[in-house]
């Protein structure tokens, strides 16, 4: 029979192994790098989305999951320095909220998985070889934003249809910015509107804008579709609103800032798709095999009150098409 000095040593000796054991079996959460052209205060309804989709995929952070945030916070300039930060520590993949956050990942790694919202087609930026077959350490969510230019305009018009000028607004920084503005000119011109493209990248520059706004006396301006203009929709709704501006932006939270009008995709639904994602690749799907996801929701939001305070008329076919009216 074993002795009670020994029962009670052998017993120490167990209960000695016990925090080891348990520490075994925890290992270290998978690690996110989350690289964003934006601020963290402006993209809180994105990364609640993101947080669903990987909800949705299994995975709660701080439980199953950590992430590693990276904020540009409009400095675009910032990006390749912080994409090659998370590069090396490593992370277990890559979310990149935005069309350049997506190119300087793409340069930062070969390897690591990545998943992207872009408004542009990322074949013809060069970040997946197509979108059904992507290759690659990349796949992702492509919206509508830098398509709804056109539409922009013509909604802009149809509210302003003895207008001869519009003003667009463009990040010169975008890898498109050149192309966006050519192909809204040329299609203003068939329509016999001057667009006038202005540009900013700071909130310093968007004084400068509206001083020349001001001197150019354009009856209404089309807001270009980019993550430094989404981050500063509120101060861009108060800017034209104050100017006596008809405006339009493609973020809905521009509108209910007090803007006149918004038109774009749901931002919303194209984070939780990349949140899914991120929790399948998580789990051991390659982005290659996972086709780049097209996010088709679009959405028409009138302020109405802002409308009757520019002393606006909305026509009621276009207030029949909106899916939202603030009033």
């Amino acid at each position: 029979m074993m002795r009670r000095r020994e029962f009670i040593s052998l017993l120490g000796g167990a209960a000695a192994m016990w925090p080891l054991a348990a520490g075994a079996q925890q290992p270290a959460l998978p690690v996110i790098g989350y690289l964003s052209t934006g601020w963290q205060a402006s993209d809180a309804f994105r990364l609640a989305a993101f947080r669903q989709g990987l909800h949705e995929a299994g995975y709660t952070e701080g439980r199953d999951v950590a992430i590693e945030y990276h904020w540009a916070e409009g400095q675009l300039n910032r990006l390749p320095a912080l994409a090659a930060d998370l590069a090396r520590r490593p992370v277990s993949m890559i979310a990149a909220a935005g069309v350049s956050a997506a190119l300087e990942a793409k340069a930062a790694s070969s390897t690591i998985p990545i998943v992207f919202v872009t408004g542009v087609d990322p074949v013809a930026l060069g970040l997946v070889a197509s979108l059904n077959r992507p290759g690659g350490n990349l796949t992702g969510v492509t919206d509508l934003t830098t398509e709804l230019g056109p539409k922009h305009l013509e909604l802009l018009q149809e509210l302003l249809p003895t207008a001869t000028t519009i003003a667009l607004l463009v990040n010169p920084s975008r890898p498109d910015a050149a192309t966006i503005s050519r192909d809204l000119q040329a299609l203003g011109s068939s329509r016999g509107i001057q667009v006038h493209v202005l540009h900013a990248s700071t909130s310093r520059d968007l004084d400068t804008v509206f001083a020349k706004l001001f001197q150019l006396q354009v009856p209404g301006l089309v807001i270009g579709a980019d993550a430094f203009f989404n981050s500063q929709s509120e101060q861009l709704a108060v800017l034209t609103v104050r100017q006596g501006l008809p405006a339009i932006h493609v973020v809905r939270q521009f509108a209910t800032a007090g803007g006149l009008m918004s038109y774009g995709g749901g931002l919303t639904d194209a984070y939780r798709q990349i949140g899914v994602y991120t929790g399948r690749i998580l789990k051991g799907e390659k982005p290659a095999d996972l086709p780049v996801q097209q996010s088709t929701k679009v959405e028409l939001v009138i302020n109405l009150k802002t409308a009757k305070a520019l002393d606006l008329d909305v026509p009621p076919t276009l207030l029949a098409r909106a899916d939202e009216v603030i009033e």
